[in-house]
């Protein structure tokens, strides 16, 4: 167990290469680092290695049975992770990505069933945050996205927010001062028809309703 986690300044519009190359680093030998999106901090770990998902159930307190979404650098990485693209999905994509939108797939085989919590269906996000991006853009593989918090509390628009418990399990934490805080994405289910607005978060269900008539 770690003293409690170096924690880094970094530019939230403009991180440093090298920092972020740490932070890669570290993620790459399955350890967790905590980073800034749009509106809270998140948990990065490997959404591809058991061993790192576990880590993130054990920091946030979080049940099993709660999965966990998943955040790609690209459209094109989406293939890897789930069974198919609805044209649904192709829609919301097109207006609310990279950002504020989570979308619902069935996941392929691959995929953890930890991630999934046993559904089949993963929660992805193409993050805008350019902190976000440039963590997946540091290592080759999709990462967690989940709030870091503890399960069931407040999410954290500061650093200082975070529970000690958090701040001592987590390898690094990149620090962009506040963000703005409010509601996190908005989460659909394009598995259903018509897809299924599981959360109302940034982009309002009108929004996503009307995306999906034309």
């Amino acid at each position: 167990m770690h003293n409690s986690a170096q924690i880094i300044d970094v530019d939230p519009a403009n991180p440093e290469q090298k920092t972020m190359q740490r932070a890669g680093k570290i993620l790459e030998q399955n350890g967790l680092v905590i980073f800034p999106a749009t509106c809270i901090y998140g948990v990065a770990a490997n959404a591809l290695d058991n061993t790192a998902i576990k880590k993130i159930f054990e920091l946030k307190q979080r049940p099993k049975n709660n999965p966990i979404l998943v955040l790609i650098p690209c459209v094109e990485c989406l293939k890897e992770l789930v069974q198919s693209i609805p044209q649904q999905a192709e829609k919301l994509m097109s207006a609310f990505w990279p950002g504020k939108i989570t979308l619902v797939f069935n996941a392929k085989n691959k995929v953890s069933s930890l991630l999934t919590a046993d559904t089949g269906k993963i929660g992805i996000r193409w993050p805008a945050h350019p902190v976000a991006q440039a963590l997946l853009n540091s290592v080759d593989f999709p990462i967690t996205g989940t709030s870091a918090n503890l399960s069931g509390q407040n999410s954290c628009a500061t650093t200082r927010q975070l529970p000690q418990s958090i701040i001592d399990q987590a390898d690094l934490i990149l620090n962009a001062k506040a963000l703005k805080g409010g509601m996190g994405s908005s989460i659909v289910d394009v598995t259903t028809t018509p897809a299924t607005i599981i959360r109302q978060g940034q982009i309002s269900a009108d929004q996503i309703k009307n995306i999906l008539k034309n």
